[in-house]
């Protein structure tokens, strides 16, 4: 057990391996089930039947709701019993019965950055990486090896596939099947899914489109229109967007796009046909 001023409280039925380590202010509630290398940071709160099993770091004042189970082993053929990671940051709530796996191979972690919010029956596969302020709604399920950028929002009830990135601030419509990257800033929909436009009304409720007297939104904007709605493919748009001095946003968003025509990487999504 970890050591503070303020004890950690564990109900009586919860099992705790003795090598855990529990910091100052923790709960633990009843018949919750903590593993050998555990570690929980200060104010965390366990609910009712969560699993924390296997490596498992939580930080400081997360919110772990009944049924979640956190740590176990991935749902990977390839994985032969490597010590791999949970690694969960700071201010995070993780709703009833959302599973996080850990990595496949020596050294592999799957990491949750902060204040993230997963709702009930999310999935989590082995190496996903999300980063800091994200909404994922009800019953989201994500394959191994997915990366989710700032502040992104994922509607309810949908698969995203393995290896496919989110970028910042983009906005995903409920039921969409996510098996391409989702640009940054960018709003995406549909069966398969499309890129629609950019999500507008995020960009206004984060007061990004009053930054800069408007001019990073209006330049964001025209460089969209250049990648998914002019005649050039986004090859094409990229370098010709390349040309011009680009603000945080564009460069961002062109930076992304980038990437994702790599090798390895999904592809970006195509635009919805107008």
């Amino acid at each position: 057990m970890g050591s503070s001023a303020l004890a950690p409280q564990i109900h009586p039925t919860a099992v705790v391996d003795p090598a855990a380590q529990i910091d100052g202010g923790v709960s633990i509630g009843p018949y919750a089930v903590i593993g050998p290398e555990v570690r929980i940071g200060s104010g965390t709160s366990i609910g009712p039947h969560v699993v924390l099993d296997g490596r498992v770091r939580l930080g400081r004042d997360n919110k772990i709701f009944a049924g979640a189970c956190i740590g176990q082993e991935p749902q990977d053929l390839k994985y032969r019993g490597a010590p791999t990671e949970v690694v969960i940051g700071n201010q995070n709530t993780i709703r009833e019965c959302v599973t996080i796996n850990r990595g496949t191979n020596e050294g592999e972690i799957t990491r949750i950055g902060d204040r993230n919010l997963l709702m009930a029956y999310c999935h989590l596969g082995h190496q996903c990486e999300l980063a800091n302020d994200i909404i994922m709604s009800n019953a989201i399920q994500v394959a191994g090896h997915v990366v989710i950028e700032d502040r992104a929002v994922i509607g309810g009830c949908l698969g995203i596939h393995q290896f496919v990135h989110i970028g910042r601030m983009a906005m995903v419509g409920g039921m969409t099947r996510v098996d391409r990257d989702v640009p940054p800033f960018c709003l995406v929909e549909g069966h398969p899914g499309r890129v629609r436009g950019l999500n507008r009304v995020g960009l206004r409720r984060s007061g990004f489109a009053e930054q800069h007297e408007g001019r990073e939104m209006r330049q964001l904007q025209e460089i969209w229109s250049l990648l998914y709605r002019s005649e050039h493919v986004i090859a094409e748009g990229l370098k010709l967007a390349r040309a011009q001095e680009l603000l945080p946003a564009a460069e961002h968003l062109c930076s992304f796009l980038e990437g994702s025509l790599t090798k390895g990487r999904r592809g970006p999504m195509p635009a919805a046909s107008r």
